[in-house]
């Protein structure tokens, strides 16, 4: 009677398994992306998007921040403030992404210049001095000339930071004596002293 019972037992289980084991979902009809599909007109299974959709977390309502104009002009300033941190955020950012190329100090005179590429020009000459902020923003987000765009490596808070830190390396190679805050003149005046 025990024999019968395990069979009975292991049949059920069997039984069980094998209904579990449907392929439906995975046998179902289906098109491959960019496969034909003769119930569109245009006879295409992929579906192009809705005129006027925006995919989460891409509206970029707010030109100044995210292309670096109003009105189609290169802006003047900065859509936030400048504080140490994000000049300190920056020049990590540059270090990672502009130093190979530009140099650390933005001299034109990075790594790969070394191996003969092409010099891109120095930040502090007067041409590039005088651009707007948004000059800069505007070239790492779409590129220019030999230099590729980063716009889908470095988010739009982060190039900000860089345009930033790239004026304070302007500034540091171009400010007079004159220019420096007190202390640190002070400080400047007794090293060229000695």
């Amino acid at each position: 009677m025990g024999g019968r019972r395990r069979i009975r037992a292991l049949l059920a289980v069997v039984g069980l398994t094998l209904l579990g084991c449907r392929q439906d979902m995975h046998d179902q009809p289906r098109y491959e992306p960019l496969e034909a599909n003769p119930f569109f007109a245009d006879r295409r299974a992929s579906r192009p998007q809705v005129s006027g959709t925006v995919a989460r977390g891409q509206l970029h309502e707010d030109e100044h921040f995210y292309l670096g104009v109003i009105n189609g002009e290169p802006v003047e300033t900065f859509p936030f403030a400048v504080t140490r941190e994000v000049i300190e955020r920056g020049r990590q950012r540059f270090e990672i992404f502009c130093t190979p190329c530009h140099g650390r100090l933005g001299n034109g005179q990075g790594m790969v210049t070394q191996r003969g590429f092409r010099h891109p020009p120095t930040y502090h000459s007067e041409q590039l001095r005088e651009a707007p902020v948004g000059h800069f923003f505007d070239v790492i987000t779409n590129g220019f000339g030999a230099m590729y765009s980063f716009n889908d490596r470095i988010p739009p808070q982060d190039r900000w930071a860089i345009v930033a830190y790239i004026r304070t390396l302007q500034f540091s190679q171009a400010a007079g004596v004159d220019e420096l805050p007190p202390a640190v003149r002070q400080e400047f005046e007794q090293a060229v002293s000695q």
